[in-house]
């Protein structure tokens, strides 16, 4: 079976796609980055311990915002690799936190167009493949913030409805071709996540997670393959899976 993973090559995306490779799924993943793609691809021959042609791995370096781009990489799939089993729509970020009058419109344009117009051209881009197959499972990871809207996240949290909305009408309009369609939305969650949307400030990011045990990129992995290994007749709509000390997006219980 072959996963094609979208920002793989960093936090839940890498852990997922190492996970799928120890269970013996063929791998396509994307990034941005070919060097970053290219370490990615040696890493899961490393940890799976099995040779440079098992699994089988292709890279597709292209920028997930970019219609074109993406057109392009999906039409260099070559046959072995065309029949996608799961699609996995990870790559998101978030980009700034502040309030909605004082927001950088730069973050916005980056947010909108990563998290809901990439996942919207690989959608368009890969389900015709399992429309043609009759079956196929697309997982869409979203976030608690796409659940509930929380101070300074405005923008964010909005992009994150979206891919909770967009869920929901994927899953009505391909029932119909034995496809499944679910989602993950992880609280919070140690990655570079909030390295990213803090733009690199790592003192600030670290500061998000004190006093917590947060969710890691491979918890989400699991549940992302525990999702994906349900029996045909079964399909997992919906999740939301937060740390034990997070109760929603502004309470958290802190040991300070």
């Amino acid at each position: 079976m072959t996963v094609l993973i979208t920002g793989a090559t960093a936090g839940f995306g890498k852990a997922t796609a190492l996970l799928f490779a120890e269970k013996g799924y063929d791998l396509i993943i994307t990034g941005r980055r070919n060097e970053k793609l290219q370490e990615m691809k040696n890493e899961i021959h490393t940890s799976t311990g099995l040779s440079v042609t098992k699994p089988k791995v292709l890279t597709l370096c292209f920028d997930i915002r970019k219609l074109e781009e993406v057109k392009k990489a999906v039409e260099s799939i070559p046959e072995e690799f065309k029949k996608i089993d799961i699609l996995v729509n990870n790559a998101g970020l978030a980009a700034g936190a502040s309030l909605l009058h004082e927001g950088n419109i730069d973050d916005w344009e980056r947010m909108i167009d990563t998290n809901i117009k990439g996942l919207l051209y690989m959608t368009r881009m890969i389900a015709p493949l399992m429309v043609k197959e009759k079956k196929g499972h697309i997982i869409n990871v979203g976030s608690v913030a796409g659940k509930e809207v929380y101070p300074n996240g405005n923008v964010y949290c909005a992009t994150k409805f979206a891919v909770d909305a967009l869920n929901k009408a994927m899953r009505i309009e391909l029932v119909a071709y034995g496809i499944k369609v679910g989602s993950i939305n992880p609280g919070m969650a140690e990655t570079e996540f909030s390295i990213v949307r803090f733009a690199g400030d790592e003192e600030r990011a670290k500061k998000v997670y004190e006093g917590i045990t947060p969710l890691s990129a491979a918890d989400i992995a699991e549940t992302i393959y525990w999702m994906a290994s349900r029996p045909a007749h079964v399909n997992i709509n919906d999740i939301v899976i937060m740390a034990t000390a997070q109760a929603s997006t502004t309470i958290a219980v802190r040991n300070t």
